[in-house]
């Protein structure tokens, strides 16, 4: 299972096209949308063989680089992982530092919390993972 850009060990994973980091997903939708920039998807659908397996971080790295076009860059970023297990508390710094590196920034201005679903839906039956993530961005300086 890769999450933030970490592999964790785990008898579980996601299933995706790319590598299926659901974090760094939601942190390229977050600074894709900041923009009106599309989603992943529209830049990166999972019917172009190239994306077969692909590190997210590149995703990640792509949609900073627009928003860098466009004056801009992200200031802080908060982002939720909800998951049952395995527990993600040890793996949480090493996410933000692979986070802050891609939108270059320090890793003070990344927040990331992990959830479980409680036993609750998907999420607590162990059944799926979810991230949300939500960014600030600004053209000053």
């Amino acid at each position: 299972m890769i999450i933030g850009g970490v592999d964790i060990a785990s008898e579980q994973g996601a299933e995706g096209h790319s590598d299926a980091d659901v974090l760094l997903h939601a942190v390229t939708d977050a600074v894709l949308g900041s923009m009106a920039l599309g989603d992943i998807g529209t830049h990166f659908p999972d019917s172009e063989p190239r994306w077969h397996n692909v590190e997210s971080s590149e995703f990640l790295l792509y949609a900073a680089g627009l928003i860098r076009e466009r004056g801009f860059h992200a200031v802080n970023l908060d982002c939720s992982i909800d998951l049952e297990s395995p527990k993600l508390r040890p793996h949480i710094d090493a996410m933000r530092a692979n986070i802050a590196k891609c939108l270059d920034v320090e890793i003070s201005a990344i927040s990331v919390k992990a959830k479980t679903g409680e036993r609750v839906d998907a999420v607590g039956e162990g059944r799926a993972v979810r991230a949300q993530a939500i960014v600030l961005v600004s053209d000053e300086s």
